[in-house]
């Protein structure tokens, strides 16, 4: 039986229903091979931000000394530079975090014996993929109990940790770190070696948010004590929305205001009231005892917000506050400290 003739807009029909056959079964086919769950986002998307706390390792990764260098005319304060033995990509961390350290400490509490010591010491720059910074104080013993040891981890890193040798480093961790928002002012305030999670958040707010305005108080005895004096000098003279105030509260003969210096004292409440511009800012305070239980209140006295407050104390430290509880860090019987800075 001879087909039927079929004239030429039936020929087209048919061409264009196979071409569509054809195309719904070719979609049907990449939906059934698509992997269940997989978002349905343009193909050239860039996947999800992972945070970085995510992209962290779990226990302990091997890091490398690279380098060491003493940031203070006493040479109490010395930094080391790390690298991971791995040579992988180091995750962000938060400006202001911490490192922790499983250390193997020699004679201590006998001779000849090894102890496994764990410590904690706040990060001093900004974040890197290729290397950490910790900015270690050697602790003495107490000025009123000289027959003490003085600090056990301190004293490790400063007499046998060298360039070469591998520490044993868990990742990036803790509460106290800069908020983000560039729009509101910081107000760094550091008390001795409570520098080091401070030049972490300045580093980065000046390589990151270069546009913010930032207020670095910076509280010790005098210039010998000094740490990171060059940097801060040249991060002040580069960057005219960074407002640098050093305060001596003993400067020797030869420290010299405002050349060393801008103030003598202390930092409190009085020195906010004159340096600072009216408006909000956010208070990051990390400090010694004394500095913390003065500081803290005064500042909700003066009615700044709890919330635009944030700090963290190295010793023993009590402080009243409406907020949650202070992080304070406690210290060994050597007057060690131990945690966060």
């Amino acid at each position: 039986m001879p087909l039927p003739e079929l004239t030429t807009a039936q020929l087209l029909g048919l061409i264009l229903a196979a071409l569509l056959l054809q195309a719904s079964v070719g979609i049907a086919v990449a939906i059934w091979r698509r992997p269940r769950g997989a978002a349905a986002a343009e193909p050239d998307a860039p996947p999800p931000a992972r945070a970085a706390s995510d992209a962290a390792w779990a226990g302990t990764r091997e890091f490398r000394v690279v380098s060491r260098a003493y940031e203070d005319a006493a040479r109490t304060q010395c930094s080391f530079y790390l690298q991971p033995v791995d040579g992988q990509p180091l995750p962000d961390f938060r400006p202001g975090q911490f490192l922790t350290f499983v250390l193997q400490v020699m004679g201590a509490p006998r001779q000849g014996e090894s102890r496994s010591v764990m410590r904690c010491y706040s990060l001093s720059d900004a974040p890197a993929p290729d290397h950490y910074r910790v900015s270690i104080k050697r602790v003495p013993p107490p000025s009123d109990r000289p027959d003490l040891a003085p600090g056990v981890s301190s004293s490790h890193f400063h007499d046998q940790v060298q360039v070469g040798d591998v520490l044993q480093v868990k990742a990036p961790s803790g509460h106290f770190y800069i908020d983000p928002d560039p729009s509101v002012p910081a107000v760094l305030v550091a008390g001795g070696i409570g520098i080091t999670p401070m030049m972490s958040m300045l580093c980065w707010c000046l390589t990151r948010q270069p546009e913010r305005q930032v207020y670095l108080y910076y509280s010790l005895r005098q210039g010998n004590e000094h740490a990171f004096k060059s940097q801060l000098e040249e991060l002040a003279s580069l960057h005219p929305r960074f407002k640098l105030n050093v305060v001596y509260s003993r400067p020797a003969a030869e420290d010299v205001q405002g050349r060393d210096f801008q103030h003598i004292g202390h930092v409190d409440l009085a020195l906010f009231q004159r340096t600072l511009p009216h408006g909000r800012h956010q208070f990051y305070i990390c400090g010694p005892a004394a500095m913390m239980e003065s500081l803290v209140p005064a500042l909700a006295e003066w009615g700044v917000p709890d919330a635009d407050v944030h700090f963290e104390a190295f010793g023993p430290a009590s402080v009243r506050k409406a907020a949650p509880a202070l992080t304070a860090v406690p210290a060994e019987a050597t007057s060690e400290v131990a945690l966060e800075v």
